[in-house]
């Protein structure tokens, strides 16, 4: 399954961080993002992009997680020569990770 199955994400930039957020359609699949959606997961998934550290911050209460990439905008908005300099489709690239199925 895909991670788009049972959930949604939402991208954010700052210089050349940027922030993943994945939020559970239903919160009775959080515990499979708790398990399978990992900072490690993240990091392997968009590894032509992210080249520096990737934290993930768990929101169990709003069944959802962050995820804060290091160097992923090639240097920043303003300097990058990516078409999408701010990141906005690294949520939609994010949703690709494949996941076991419940």
């Amino acid at each position: 399954m895909l991670l788009r199955d049972i959930a949604h994400s939402r991208t954010g930039d700052k210089g050349d961080i940027s922030n993943l957020s994945v939020i559970a359609y239903d919160s009775k699949n959080y515990g499979l993002l708790e398990k399978y959606v990992t900072a490690e997961s993240v990091k392997a998934h968009l590894s032509d992009i992210a080249f520096g550290d990737v934290v993930r911050y768990t929101l169990p209460g709003l069944g959802a997680m962050n995820f804060v990439l290091q160097k992923a905008l090639g240097g920043a908005v303003t300097r990058s020569l990516a078409l999408d300099a701010h990141g906005k489709c690294l949520s939609s690239a994010l949703l690709s990770l494949e996941i076991p199925d419940a």
